[in-house]
């Protein structure tokens, strides 16, 4: 694992320094789906805490619309199908979007490439559930900030953000990639007509334990 961390980092570090924040997912999924790494993130399983947040909530889909941003291979996204939700999920990199599709014939997602910075207009409030997990941690700076207005922009009226993300301490370094999102970071997206209703940092099972932030988020209906 550390491995293929360090190779991701080495793509990150190099398509940031080109001013190119999200040029790196591609090759990375491109060079995973060929063997010759994989993607650190991609369990080939739903994401605990979203399986976890979803069931405390006897959460239904029913007649609701869902939206998964950095899908992925696609595992987020066929657990909401599998609760009702209509889903949408998109990812930047076409590989990603390609292997979701691979894996999960005939799933009623539609598997969609897309750029988190740069989302179609047609998105814009459209979404009554919209799932973010991992990917604001590997944005920096004012793309960050790009991506948490974003994001904040596709939630319908009367919708739920979900944000599943590595935490840190306000002052404490982010260290390498992926960089933890501080508390100003989380309450950064009431700035854009979201209002918080719960903001929980955990610590999870993993050896050793991470500081993670999960956060839920309502507009206004």
């Amino acid at each position: 694992m550390n491995d293929t961390r360090a190779y991701a980092r080495r793509l990150a570090a190099h398509y940031v320094e080109q001013g190119d924040p999200t040029g790196w997912f591609e090759p990375l999924y491109a060079a995973a789906d060929r063997g010759e790494t994989v993607v650190p993130w991609a369990d080939r399983e739903p994401n605990p805490h979203l399986v976890a947040w979803a069931g405390s909530r006897g959460l239904s889909g029913a007649g609701r619309t869902a939206l998964v941003v950095g899908c992925g291979l696609g595992d987020d996204a066929e657990h909401l199908a599998g609760m009702g939700f209509a889903v949408t999920a998109f990812d930047v990199a076409p590989s990603a979007i390609e292997g979701a599709r691979r894996r999960f014939p005939g799933s009623p997602v539609r598997y969609v490439t897309a750029d988190l910075l740069a989302t179609p207009d047609e998105w814009r409030a459209g979404f009554d559930l919209v799932v973010e997990i991992y990917t604001l941690q590997v944005l920096t700076g004012r793309s960050r900030e790009s991506a948490i207005a974003r994001v904040s922009s596709l939630v319908a009226p009367g919708g739920t953000l979900l944000v599943i993300a590595r935490a840190r301490l306000d002052g404490e370094p982010a260290g390498e990639m992926p960089w933890p999102l501080t508390r100003d970071d989380i309450e950064s997206f009431t700035g854009h007509g979201l209002e918080p209703a719960e903001i929980v940092e955990f610590h999870d099972d993993e050896d050793p334990p991470k500081r993670r932030w999960r956060a839920e988020f309502r507009a206004a209906g």
